[in-house]
């Protein structure tokens, strides 16, 4: 025991009541279902020195909340809490995308004139709601395997490392999964521009999780101390296909 918080295996996490899971779990499912609503679709530009305009989703702005929320749940609570929490934004997202889909079906008041716009603010194509839904599942799994493994190896040191490292593999899956599904061949979306921004985003959350390193550290320092352990998964079924926690 170090300043105490307690070092456990993950296993023996199980079925125990901690104290501020539940609202680390609300705080990524928020902000994943705002990302996938405010930023997914829309391209935006910025001006870099001697590269002139450059293309990025606009979904970046969502990332470093989300990703240090991720990366706090596997470093704080194990692998097996972070899987339900994983399971639970899918669920949400599914349920989200029917949802937008019953209410855009419905037929609008004669009087409304709104229809067409929320149309194309909700309206999503099927092929980017799958995209996105399966960019996601994929892209947190290897997040939150690659961290907890690292874990392990680690034994606990430089978390920097690891936020970073899972970072790279996780949204690299993420990248290469959701901008290809979702705008290769799309309208308005060239071959080119695909790559640009899946390369482009891929780099800036990268970057991002660097630069909120200390952030990072900060929080997962804080929440260790009120929880009182220190969770390591060295006997854990990394499976994504299992509830127990």
């Amino acid at each position: 025991m170090t300043g105490g918080i307690q070092k456990i295996d993950a296993a023996a996490l199980a079925g125990r009541r901690v104290r501020y899971f539940d609202l680390v779990m609300a705080a990524f499912v928020t902000i994943l279902l705002l990302s996938n609503v405010l930023g997914a679709g829309k391209v935006a530009t910025i001006t870099l020195p001697f590269v002139g305009e450059w293309p990025f989703g606009a979904g970046i702005l969502f990332f470093p909340l989300a990703y240090i929320i991720g990366d706090v749940l596997t470093e704080v609570y194990g692998y097996a809490r972070a899987r339900r929490c994983i399971w639970v934004g899918t669920a949400a997202l599914l349920f989200m995308a029917f949802m937008a889909w019953v209410v855009v079906q419905l037929p609008p008041a004669a009087d409304w004139k709104g229809q067409a716009a929320y149309e194309q603010v909700f309206g999503q194509v099927p092929r980017i709601v799958f995209a996105s839904i399966l960019a996601f599942w994929a892209g947190e799994f290897v997040n939150s395997v690659v961290l907890a493994k690292m874990k392990v190896w680690t034994n606990g040191r430089y978390l920097w490392t690891r936020t970073i490292g899972s970072t790279v593999a996780g949204q690299g899956v993420d990248s290469l999964i959701f901008y290809p599904l979702a705008f290769w061949g799309a309208p308005g979306w060239s071959n080119d521009l695909v790559i640009k921004v899946l390369l482009t985003q891929w780099a800036l959350k990268v970057a991002w999780e660097a630069l909120l390193t200390p952030v990072t550290y900060a929080v997962v320092g804080a929440l260790k101390r009120r929880e009182g352990v220190d969770v390591y998964d060295e006997g854990t079924d990394f499976t994504p296909f299992a509830a127990r926690v």
